[in-house]
């Protein structure tokens, strides 16, 4: 069982079992509706430890041990771990309890659950959930962005039906194959289709408007 990392899948192994992740489209409507789908990126992505990683990885290209063993001291917030774990069961149909644990009838009085850790850790429950819900509705494809096309709008839903649809038209292919696809993988088959168009992407729009500026600037010094 290999896994193409490239499009946002993930194979952990345990002793026991392999457990292949994949954030495909049909993946991600196992979240929940199209609402639900954005709430739980979000919650995913509002906790207290992401902007530490975020810095960490801006910083350093990868998240120091040092500051791993920090994290896993930690406690997340429940929403976040919640989210995390609808993330990670929604891209495996596996029995995962003991990966990620599980919640059992608490016998203590003024308890409803209790919580049976799995071999996972909260820390990299939620780091593998929010790389996966990334490629499955964002994408993460290093591709040309031209201005134009970036809207800059915030969305309150994620449709993965629209882009399963979007993909049998673009590509020609059945149901079972579009809806298999990750969005990142979904943005990697659009670019080879249609090549890099002509435009400037937000970045070369910005250093073009720089540029200009810059050299109107020196022609008025020189004319002064």
């Amino acid at each position: 069982m290999v896994p193409m990392k490239e499009i946002g899948e993930c194979l952990i192994s345990t002793p026991d079992a392999d457990y292949l992740f994949r954030p495909s489209f049909i993946n991600m409507m196992r979240i929940g509706e199209p609402q639900e789908i954005v709430q739980v990126f979000a919650d995913l992505h509002s906790d207290e430890i992401t902007p530490l990683t975020e810095r960490a990885l801006s910083a350093y290209g990868r998240i120091p041990l040092w500051l791993i063993d920090h994290i896993r001291t930690s406690t997340y917030g429940k929403r976040a771990l919640v989210a995390a774990i609808t993330v990670l069961e929604a891209c495996n149909s596996d029995d995962l309890s003991p990966l990620i644990g599980e919640y059992r009838p608490a016998k203590a009085k003024g308890r409803s659950f209790k919580r049976r850790m799995g071999l996972m850790d909260d820390f990299d429950m939620v780091l593998i959930a929010q790389s996966l819900i990334t490629h499955g509705i964002i994408g993460k494809a290093k591709v040309r962005q031209l201005q134009r096309n970036e809207s800059g709008a915030a969305t309150t839903e994620f449709n993965a039906f629209e882009y399963i649809s979007a993909a049998r038209t673009h590509f020609g292919i059945s149901r079972e194959e579009a809806q298999q696809l990750t969005m990142t993988e979904f943005q990697l088959m659009l670019a080879a289709k249609y090549p890099a168009q002509k435009g400037y992407t937000r970045e070369e729009y910005d250093q073009a408007a720089d540029d200009y500026f810059a050299s109107r600037e020196k022609r008025r010094a020189k004319a002064a």
